[in-house]
């Protein structure tokens, strides 16, 4: 089957697509002013309240439980980890030798890390998912063509 063909392709585009602005937006900030940042920030803190939205709409919209039970957990998390974020890190990352400002210096970097490293996870997640419905997929088919 040709990547292009595959019912993963527009995923793969999005994914691609996401991990452009990513790495791009980074790097330009990393280089440029605070002004550029913000810019950046503004912008991407847009797409994802669009993107929440949206998700947001396919919940209420889906007619597959499945699929709305998915969309509700991925929802579920971004609250969560938005309500540990404000109420929990910055308060246990405090020591008495840092100030508020520092501790939510702090947190925030922390959290971007996590960030990265649970989008890599995802990818990972991501990549098993797609083998195995893959798989699984090919081996009905093998199964439909001897019988």
């Amino acid at each position: 089957m040709n990547i292009d063909e595959s019912v993963f392709a527009v995923k793969l585009y999005e994914m691609e697509e996401q991990y452009g602005k990513l790495q791009c937006r980074i790097r330009i900030c990393e280089q440029g002013g605070r002004e550029r940042i913000r810019s950046e920030l503004e912008k991407a803190e847009v797409e994802y309240r669009e993107n929440s939205m949206l998700l947001e709409e396919k919940a209420k919209a889906c007619r597959s439980p499945a699929v709305t039970k998915l969309t509700q957990a991925q929802l579920d998390y971004r609250q969560k980890i938005g309500d540990v974020m404000k109420k929990q890190v910055i308060k246990d990352l405090h020591s008495d030798d840092s100030t508020p400002e520092q501790d939510e210096r702090e947190a925030d970097m922390l959290y971007a890390e996590f960030a990265m490293d649970f989008a890599t996870l995802a990818m990972q997640q991501a990549l098993i998912s797609a083998l195995t419905a893959l798989d699984r997929q090919g081996e009905a088919e093998d199964t439909g063509s001897r019988l």
